[in-house]
């Protein structure tokens, strides 16, 4: 994520702000519908159906952004899109990884925690921009005069890990600081130079990144679950494909551009299986029973 944000740009965020800011949690609404629309479906209670709605609802912006830098769309229309929204999205979790514990049992101190976890949040985004154009840049240039590569090297790397150690502190994602820290450098004239140093590691933790996702798959429990696995699929693949291609579209970009976006986003993030792991009340996917239990029956009289 740390070379992704130093290939990336400021402005190229700025472009695409409005179908970002809107669409983003326009996307997540429609997604948290369409689940609560198939547990509707598939007899299940329609919290259930909401929770399952967020879960599919936040994009990875880790293999998002892989796949743009592989194929040499990091930078079009519809690449600057995708990474708009699943910024959007990344923030969002700031508010549902608050909610879904107890969802159901919104109360005053609820509300308070969600309200702490999005002024962090402020308190790290609000002053990045001012230090990504008017601070980092003149540092890093008079690191660079001194023509220490070990000292360019070290630097960096704290500006990279520091940062992503704030972002975890306030309630966001390692992975989102890393990203931060990365636009901190691209607006340098040395970011290209960084990223050549740094492409040999970043290839290797990409590696690490995959094969820690495959050991996290049990083959058992995927056969047993194949049914429920299959709506999850359709609702990850067909659903949001639909949704987003729509969103993107209503906000007046074209058709084709629309439909790259949304198959781009047609897969979910770390979020999901972090969110699985919360210490909420288990689901249980059985239809429920309206039917009241009837009595025991009558012991005979002697």
């Amino acid at each position: 994520m740390f070379s992704i944000g130093v290939e990336f740009s400021l402005r190229d965020l700025l472009r695409v702000k409005g179908v970002a800011i809107l669409g983003g949690p326009l996307g997540i609404l429609l997604s948290i519908a369409l689940g609560m629309g198939t547990a509707a479906v598939m007899g299940w209670p329609l919290l259930q159906g909401a929770i399952v709605g967020i879960v599919v609802s936040v994009a990875s912006t880790m293999v998002l952004a892989r796949l743009l830098m592989d194929s040499g769309q990091l930078r079009s229309r519809h690449g600057r899109i995708m990474i708009g929204i699943t910024l959007v999205e990344d923030l969002a979790v700031v508010v549902l990884m608050v909610l879904i514990p107890t969802f159901g049992s919104v109360d005053a101190a609820r509300l308070g925690a969600i309200a702490r976890a999005l002024g962090l949040a402020a308190l790290i985004l609000v002053p990045f921009f001012y230090l990504a154009n008017k601070i980092v840049p003149p540092i890093l240039t008079y690191v660079a005069r001194t023509r220490s590569e070990e000292l360019f090297l070290l630097v960096t790397l704290a500006l990279a890990l520091g940062t992503a150690a704030v972002t975890q502190a306030a309630g966001l994602s390692l992975a989102l600081g890393a990203f931060l820290a990365g636009l901190l450098i691209s607006e340098s004239d040395y970011a290209h130079e960084l990223l050549a140093r740094v492409l040999g590691l970043r290839d290797v933790f990409v590696a690490l990144f995959f094969v820690t996702v495959g050991a996290l798959i049990d083959p058992g429990t995927v056969v047993r679950n194949f049914s429920l696995l299959a709506v999850m699929v359709a609702l990850v693949v067909v659903g949001k494909l639909v949704t987003w291609t729509l969103v993107v579209w209503a906000f007046r970009h074209p058709l084709p551009t629309a439909l790259l976006v949304g198959v781009g986003l047609t897969q979910i993030g770390e979020f999901s299986s972090s969110s699985s792991r919360s210490p909420a009340r288990p689901i249980s996917w059985e239809r429920t029973s309206t039917t009241p239990p009837s009595p025991p029956p009558s012991s005979p009289s002697s």
